[in-house]
C-alpha cells in the first residue's frame, strides 16, 4: 500500500480535525494552517505541526494559495487535503499544488474546472444525455434580455457557486435585475467568479445526492444516496441515508447516472452528484461537488466505509479497497448541523464565547466538531459548530436517537439552533416524510411560534428552583447560607429573571429539604446536589435535572430544552450587560447599528443623502451571510461613523440620521 508520510490540511474547524483523525489512523503526520483568530482552535492543537498564515482576512489566510504552498514546502508535506469550502473546489489551487510536486487529495484540476463551473457542467450533462432543468446562460445583460423566454419563478445561480451560496429565487421579471446584481456580488466575494445563470425553479422538490468515489485506475463506485431536503436558504440542516422518498428502481438509476457522469469526465477521488427529484420521482442534475461533503458521515454510518481514509489512499495512487458489489446500506443514519445562530431572529449568526459546551455521547452517536469548551466561535467563518450523527436499525429508531442526543447537547453563552433541530426532528411532517426543500422556509415562522409557546408553557417555577438550589449548593465558596449566617432558617433573595425582578423566599426544613416560595406559591423541594454542570432535585414527586452555566454574574438554566437567565439582584448592578440579552433600542430609527460582528461590505449612502423607507443603508457580512440594514422611514443621513470595508462589532453605530 502506498502512503504519504506527511499531509497538510488546508482548512479549519471540524473537517480539518476529521481529516487528521483518518490520517493519524494511517500513520500519517499532519500539518495545520491557521489564522491568528483560530490559534485556540482544536485543529491547531490536534495536528502534529501548525503554521500561522495571517490575521483573520480570508484572502490572507485560508484562501491564500501562495502562503499555503509555502507552508507545505517548509513542513515537508507530500500532499494537501483541502476539506470542503475555501479552496476545495478551486482548480487553480489543485493545479498549483500539482506544479509544486504535491499530491492534491481530490480530483484533477481539469475535473474541478469543468464541474465547478455550473454553466460548463450543464453543457457536459447535455452531451451525455443527463436530465436537466431548462435554463439560460450568458452575461447579466443577455440574461435580462432572455427573461422573456423563461417561465417564472426562476432561480438565479452563481456559475461557481456551492454550499447554498449564490442562489436567489425570482418570482417576477421586475426583480430579476436586482437579483442578478446581488448574486453576482456574492459569487465574486465567495468564489472569485461573478458569472451567473438562470434555470427553471422546481416546485416542492426533493434534494437527493449520490456519493461517488473513484481511483486513478478508472474504478468508480457509488455509495448510494443522501436525502438533504431539509434546508433553509439552500443551506442543508438535516441529512439522512437512505432516502425514504426513493424506490429501488429510482435509487438504482440515480446511482448508475452518477457513476456515468464521473466516468464521462475521467473523475477520481470523492465527489457528490446532486439531483432535484420531483413528485413523480423524475430526477434532474443540479451540480457536482468535487470534494468531500459536509454530510459525508451519514454515508459512512450506513456503508461502514471511511471516505476520508479512502480519499487519502486513492490520492497516493492505490486502487479502491472495495468494489460496487461490496457496498450495501445497513440501517439508517441522520445528521443534524448545529449552528451558532438565532432561529428566532431570522437565523442571525451568534458568534462569541461559550459559557458551557457539552456534547452527547452514546452507542452509534457521533459528533464531528472542531472546538473545545474553551473555543470562541469566530465571526469570520461559517457558523456551524458541529455535526451530530446517529445510526440505528430503522429510520424511526434513528429519529428517536437523534432527539435523545439533542436533549444531551448543551451550548450556553451564544444562541444556537438545537431547539429548532429538535422541533424539526420531532415534527409529524418529518416523521411521515412530508417535506421538501421549501419546508423550512415555509414553516419556520410557525415552528418559532410553537417553540416560544412551549417555553411559556414550561413549568415556570422549575428553572427558578434549579437556579436557587444552585445558589444554595454546599460548597465553601458558593454556600449562600454561610454568607448570611448559619443560624438563619429563612433566606430572602431578590432574583432577576429576563430583566424582571421578583422576591423569593427559601425556608430550610432539613439537610436536603427546602420550601421555596415564589410569587406567593410555596413548593417543597428536595435537593440532591450539583454534579458537574447538572443540578439534581425532586419536585412534585418527580426527579428532575437542569443544566447550568455562569457568565458575568448571570446564570443560564437549561431545562426541557429551553434556556432561562437568572441573576441575584443584590449582587448584580443594574447596568451590567449580558451578551444574550444585549439590545440597542433606537426607537426613532435615527441610529443605525450593525446587527452583528462582521464586515461592512457595502455602504451605499453618504452624508447628506435622503433615503426613504426600505432603502438599503448598509450590508454587513458575517459567517458567510449577508445582512441588509434598511431604512424604517424617510431620513437624512447626518453622519457616517465608519466606512465601507471596515470590521464592525454587534450594535456598533454605523450612521446617525435625522427623520424627515
Amino acid at each position: 500500500m502506498k502512503i504519504f508520510r506527511k499531509l497538510l490540511v488546508a482548512n479549519r474547524g471540524e473537517i480539518a480535525v476529521r481529516i487528521m483523525r483518518s490520517a493519524h489512523e494511517l500513520g500519517i503526520r499532519t500539518v495545520a494552517v491557521y489564522a491568528a483568530a483560530d490559534r485556540d482552535s482544536l485543529h491547531v492543537t490536534y495536528a502534529d505541526e501548525a503554521y500561522r498564515l495571517g490575521e483573520s482576512e480570508l484572502s490572507e489566510t485560508y484562501l491564500n494559495i501562495e502562503k499555503i504552498l509555502k507552508v507545505a514546502k517548509k513542513s515537508g508535506a507530500e500532499a494537501i487535503h483541502p476539506g470542503y469550502g475555501f479552496l476545495s473546489e478551486n482548480a487553480a489551487f489543485a493545479e498549483a499544488a500539482r506544479n509544486a510536486g504535491l499530491e492534491f487529495v481530490g480530483p484533477s484540476p481539469e475535473a474541478i474546472h469543468l464541474m465547478g463551473n455550473k454553466i460548463e457542467a450543464r453543457k457536459k450533462m447535455k452531451e451525455i444525455d443527463v436530465p436537466l432543468l431548462e435554463g439560460i446562460t450568458g452575461t447579466p445583460e443577455e440574461l435580462l434580455e432572455g427573461k422573456e423566454t423563461m417561465a417564472f419563478p426562476v432561480l438565479v445561480k452563481a456559475a461557481a457557486g456551492g454550499g447554498g451560496k449564490g442562489m436567489r429565487i425570482v418570482r417576477e421579471p421586475k426583480n430579476l435585475k436586482e437579483a442578478l446584481e446581488a448574486t453576482a456580488r456574492e459569487a465574486k466575494a465567495y468564489f472569485g467568479d461573478e458569472a451567473v445563470y438562470i434555470e427553471r425553479y422546481l416546485d416542492d422538490p426533493r434534494h437527493i445526492e449520490i456519493q461517488i468515489i473513484g481511483d486513478k485506475h478508472k474504478n468508480i463506485v457509488h455509495l448510494y444516496e443522501r436525502e438533504c431536503s431539509l434546508q433553509r436558504r439552500y443551506q442543508k440542516i438535516i441529512e439522512e441515508s437512505p432516502s425514504v422518498t426513493l424506490n429501488e428502481a429510482t435509487r438504482k438509476r440515480m446511482g448508475e447516472t452518477a457513476v456515468k457522469i464521473a466516468h464521462s469526465i475521467g473523475y477520481y477521488n470523492a465527489g457528490t452528484i446532486e439531483f432535484l427529484v420531483d413528485k413523480e420521482l423524475n430526477f434532474y442534475f443540479l451540480e457536482m461537488n468535487t470534494r468531500i461533503q459536509v454530510e459525508h458521515p451519514v454515508t459512512e454510518m450506513v456503508t461502514g466505509k471511511d471516505l476520508v481514509r479512502e480519499q487519502i489512499l486513492v490520492a497516493a495512487g492505490n486502487r479502491l479497497s472495495f468494489l460496487q458489489k461490496d457496498i450495501r446500506q445497513h440501517g439508517h443514519a441522520i445528521e443534524a448541523r448545529v449552528y451558532a445562530e438565532d432561529p428566532a431572529n431570522d437565523f442571525m449568526p451568534s458568534p462569541g464565547a461559550m459559557s458551557l459546551y457539552h456534547e452527547p455521547q452514546g452507542d452509534s452517536v457521533r459528533v464531528d466538531s472542531g472546538i473545545t469548551p474553551a473555543t470562541e466561535i469566530k465571526p469570520f467563518y461559517d457558523p456551524m459548530i458541529s455535526k451530530l450523527i446517529v445510526h440505528a436499525e430503522t429510520r424511526e429508531q434513528a429519529r428517536g436517537k437523534l432527539l435523545w442526543a439533542l436533549d444531551g447537547y448543551h451550548i450556553h453563552g451564544i444562541k444556537n439552533n438545537i431547539s429548532y433541530l429538535k422541533a424539526l426532528t420531532a415534527s409529524k411532517d418529518f416523521e411521515e416524510n412530508k417535506i421538501s426543500t421549501k419546508y423550512c422556509d415555509q414553516r419556520t415562522p410557525e415552528i418559532i411560534e410553537n417553540l416560544n409557546q412551549q417555553k411559556q408553557d414550561n413549568e415556570f417555577p422549575v428553572p427558578l428552583m434549579a437556579y436557587l438550589l444552585k445558589e444554595l449548593r454546599d460548597t465553601d465558596q458558593g454556600n449562600t447560607w454561610r454568607k448570611i449566617g448559619l443560624w438563619k432558617d429563612i433566606l430572602t433573595l431578590p432574583v432577576t429573571r429576563n430583566e424582571e425582578q421578583t422576591g423569593v423566599e427559601v425556608r430550610r426544613r432539613g439537610k436536603k429539604d427546602y420550601t421555596i416560595t415564589i410569587e406567593g406559591h410555596s413548593y417543597n423541594v428536595r435537593f440532591y446536589g450539583v454534579n458537574g454542570n447538572q443540578i439534581e432535585f425532586c419536585y412534585d414527586n418527580t426527579y428532575r435535572t437542569a443544566t447550568f452555566s455562569e457568565k458575568k454574574l448571570i446564570t443560564t438554566i437549561d431545562y426541557n430544552g429551553f434556556h432561562y437567565h437568572f441573576s441575584r439582584a443584590d449582587l448584580l448592578d443594574e447596568t451590567a450587560a449580558y451578551d444574550d440579552m444585549a439590545q440597542v433600542a433606537a426607537g426613532d430609527g435615527s441610529v443605525v447599528v450593525s446587527p452583528m460582528h462582521g464586515k461592512l461590505i457595502k455602504l451605499p449612502v453618504k452624508e447628506g443623502d435622503r433615503v426613504k423607507k426600505g432603502d438599503t443603508l448598509a450590508i454587513v457580512e458575517a459567517m458567510k451571510m449577508e445582512n441588509v440594514v434598511t431604512a424604517s422611514a424617510e431620513y437624512l443621513v447626518k453622519e457616517l461613523k465608519t466606512k465601507e470595508g471596515a470590521q464592525v462589532s454587534s450594535n456598533q453605530v454605523i450612521m446617525v440620521m435625522e427623520e424627515i
